[in-house]
């Protein structure tokens, strides 16, 4: 389960192709328990609760349904104030920037009535009428009902600090920027219809679907999409790129999804983004469970856990073993040893070499990671045994930081990129470390290459969108002008028959 790249990444802009949410900050006043709501999406607060949570339930059922919903993440940059926006969003198509979502007027959604928040949400659709990006997941947040709608609202009115800077603009390149070309795509792929529980399935299920579907839109990132971009339904939750990473299948199939990993298991990585012998959390997934999972009430998480056991399984094509069944704990530092003089330049010349100087103190020569698992063993690890190194490549490239409340260290390993204050690795070095990895404790099977690498560094491979987009404004001009000219013929002839 990873990063809703940011997750998220994926987006499109449909009309006009065819013309032409690092770690934020936690939330400072998450509370240690957040407020009990029944299974029953829009339903309140059994009164018991109500009294339990003090004068304003209303308010603390909002706050709850945002840390649900993950606001935080992409509505607040790094070192920014709490929902003030400017969260840099790097998609295939260009960056796009959070907006502010605090009550102020002049910066923010202070000016929204309850009516023009909820289209914002469920639509996409701003209070001026422009329409926003499909980074936002309104595509999701559309099966939220009429009750949890307006305990958000009312909990971002009244209890967030109003912050009066405009975040900054989104500036995509034509015909990215053509915002209208989203009515389009809106058209042809929203499905704005509310949560509505199946009869057939416990409250608990359905508690979760309305969780996982709606609020924590899961499907944002595990869910492959078509060449529009829109969510390719029949492979729903069956993993899919975000950029350099990759958001696994989490489907039920025991051997790509998450069918073998026990309720314990599943609840454990759903509040800490760690569990043994399975995989850990980095990227946007890391994001997810610091700024919103871990704080979710156990039972909801227990409801999450019930719907995902529910999920259709998929099958990924060719595999037969589970990700994290892969590998053992295997050492060649003894033979290392003495192979270079004091004095030899480029001594660093394998993948062996670079993994010792690299790696080995932190995940043990034998790959084996720390004890308690801190540092995870680099064996029987979903990033390892994939039959992708995205989670590998990417861990290398830009760390991973994760950090859980009660925990006294958080999660935390250096990036190797430009960016790296530890030492940074040149594509060949980080595609010989993976490499040795993937022989050593992971999947043999998968290969790294430098273009691989540097790939994954600029942002990971481009959709066919992306990769279009170059060729749109010529290609409309003469698109235009063949119009224009058929145009003309047409009228010629006519006058000649005349």
């Amino acid at each position: 389960m990873m990063r809703r790249l940011p997750l998220h990444l994926s987006f499109v802009l449909g009309l006009a192709l065819l013309a032409g949410g690092a770690i934020a900050a936690v939330p400072a006043s998450v509370p240690a328990s957040a407020p009990p709501v029944t299974l029953t999406p829009d339903r309140p607060a059994a009164p018991a609760a109500v009294a339990a949570a003090g004068p304003d339930a209303r308010l603390e059922r909002g706050r709850y349904l945002a840390i649900a919903a993950d606001c935080m993440a992409c509505h607040t940059a790094a070192g920014g104030k709490p929902y003030a926006g400017g969260y840099a969003i790097d998609s295939p198509l260009g960056t796009i920037y959070a907006t502010n979502i605090t009550p102020s007027k002049k910066g923010g959604i202070g000016h929204y009535s309850e009516a023009e928040f909820a289209r914002a949400l469920r639509e996409g659709v701003r209070a001026d009428g422009s329409h926003l990006y499909p980074a936002m997941p309104y595509t999701s947040y559309a099966q939220l009902t009429d009750a949890d709608v307006g305990d958000l609202y009312y909990y971002f009115m009244q209890a967030v600090q109003p912050v009066d800077e405009p975040a900054r603009q989104t500036a995509l390149p034509f015909p990215f920027n053509v915002r209208l070309s989203m009515l389009g795509w809106n058209t042809l792929f929203l499905d704005n219809k509310r949560f509505v529980p199946d009869p057939g399935k416990s409250a608990q299920i359905n508690r979760g679907a309305y969780l996982a579907e709606g609020l924590a839109h899961c499907s944002a990132c595990h869910t492959p999409r078509n060449m529009l971009m829109a969510e390719v339904g029949s492979q729903s939750l069956a993993g899919a790129a975000l950029g350099s990473w990759h958001a696994p299948n989490i489907t039920s199939d025991k051997v790509s999804g998450i069918g073998a990993w026990t309720d314990a298991e599943l609840t454990a990585y759903l509040k800490t983004g760690h569990v043994e012998g399975k995989g850990q959390a980095a990227g946007g997934m890391a994001e997810a469970i610091q700024n919103s999972l871990q704080f979710l009430r156990d039972d909801d998480v227990a409801a999450i856990v019930a719907w995902l056991r529910t999920v259709p399984p998929v099958r990924a094509p060719g595999q037969a073993r589970a990700a994290f069944s892969y590998g053992s704990a295997a050492s060649e530092e003894a033979v290392l040893r003495g192979t270079a003089s004091s004095t030899e330049h480029h001594s660093l010349n394998s993948g062996a070499v670079l993994f010792s100087g690299y790696c080995a103190s932190c995940h043990s020569a034998s790959g084996a990671g720390s004890t308690g698992q801190a540092y995870p063993a680099l064996f029987h690890n979903t990033a390892t045994g994939g039959a992708t190194p995205a989670n590998l490549v990417s861990a290398i490239l830009f760390g991973v930081e994760r950090k859980i409340e009660g925990e006294e260290h958080e999660a935390f390993m250096p990036r190797f990129d430009r960016r790296s204050y530890v030492q940074p690795l040149t594509d060949e070095q980080i595609a010989s470390i993976a490499n040795y990895v993937l022989k050593q404790y992971g999947n043999p099977d998968v290969t790294v290459t430098p273009a691989y690498v540097a790939q994954a560094r600029s942002g990971g491979d481009k959709p066919v969108l992306a990769r279009m987009q170059p060729f749109m404004l010529p290609g409309g001009v003469v698109g235009i002008l063949l119009l224009i000219a058929l145009f003309v013929w047409l009228r010629r002839r006519r006058q000649r028959n005349a």
